[in-house]
């Protein structure tokens, strides 16, 4: 079935409803009553219950034998990368159902850029109420996702990559903070935090600690433009909006690819944390130390740690590009 044969069916009130809930999340976790319980009030509803990447891909294969026309993600942003990664896997575009991500997790930026807001409990009822009654047509929005690849892995698809401080500091959240049960705004505003403070005292020592170090690395661009250097991160993004609302890019090119570099000596740093974080960093220069632009694709040679959508993962061979391309648009549904 196609996806506008689907659309059709959610327009109709017909669709068949696949939903795959993690209550391990951040968010669910909290709420995993409410939740089940108004799952229990869904129409045409098939429910799968996942927390771990192998109950992950058994649950996406049940869901997917029952041809749903819409699956729910219920679950954060790790979960979600774990679901793109399988269905692109195992089922060509043409065939996936719409897809609609509730924030459940500890971290939501996928769901909130798309512009899903709420409790999970909150959603789930604006859904259940769109099914019973669908008194116009579905808001739908077309985002693509990041591919990554390296010759030794499996490919990963994902909507954020980071290296650098950002990765160091996902890291450090999977030890003490996160056993606090601290999710959200709060959550992400102490990764920052520590983040910063791991940098300062680098610079007061004159050699960053390992857990807070740079990233040395070498980023060709689809134009064959190089940058090679040591970096306090690299990110790169398929969505507009990060956590937080923070937009640290500000490339202006036509490309589904948000990439910001920003450079170990870079000038007035502090003074520039504000525009780089807040979607105002035009008046950034590269000559101190600060880029950004959208691409299609870029590769990047490096030895060390990566995230995608907050799950950790390594560069297998320093000398083999990482490549990072933009899939076709995945249609979400957004209520």
């Amino acid at each position: 079935m196609t996806i506008q044969a689907r659309i059709d069916r959610l327009k109709s009130g017909a669709a068949n409803v696949g939903f795959l809930f993690n209550p391990l999340g951040g968010q669910a976790r909290k709420r995993k009553t409410a939740i089940l319980r108004i799952l229990n009030t869904m129409p045409n509803a098939i429910v799968c219950t996942a927390t771990d990447a192998l109950t992950f891909k058994s649950s996406i294969d049940a869901l997917i034998t029952r041809h749903p026309d819409l699956l729910v993600i219920i679950a954060g942003d790790g979960t979600t990368q774990a679901v793109l990664s399988h269905l692109f896997a195992t089922l060509p575009p043409a065939q996936w159902p719409v897809l609609m991500v509730v924030p459940g997790g500890t971290t939501n930026m996928t769901s909130l850029d798309l512009g899903i807001h709420g409790k999970p409990e909150q959603v789930l009822c604006r859904l259940r109420d769109y099914l019973l009654s669908p008194s116009s047509a579905p808001n739908l929005v077309q985002c693509p996702a990041l591919c990554i690849e390296q010759t030794g892995i499996t490919p990963i698809y994902g909507m954020f990559f980071a290296v650098g401080l950002v990765a160091r500091g996902v890291k450090f959240s999977r030890s003490s903070v996160k056993q606090l049960g601290i999710t959200g705004g709060i959550f992400t505003s102490l990764i920052m935090l520590r983040s910063l403070i791991g940098m300062l005292v680098g610079m007061m020592l004159g050699r960053p600690h390992s857990n807070w170090a740079p990233v040395t690395l070498s980023m060709t661009e689809a134009n064959g433009r190089n940058h090679q250097g040591t970096y306090l991160f690299a990110l790169v993004s398929a969505l507009d909006c990060l956590l937080l609302n923070m937009r640290p890019y500000w490339g202006q090119e036509p490309a589904p690819l948000h990439v910001t570099l920003v450079d170990r000596h870079r000038n007035r740093l502090w003074r520039s944390l504000w525009p780089l974080l807040s979607g105002g960093g035009q008046i950034l220069k590269e000559e101190d130390g600060y880029y950004s632009h959208n691409t299609h694709a870029l590769t990047l040679l490096m030895d060390d740690e990566y995230i995608v959508d907050g799950e950790l993962h390594r560069s297998v061979n320093a000398q083999e590009p990482l490549r990072i391309t933009a899939t076709d648009p995945i249609t979400f549904l957004v209520l």
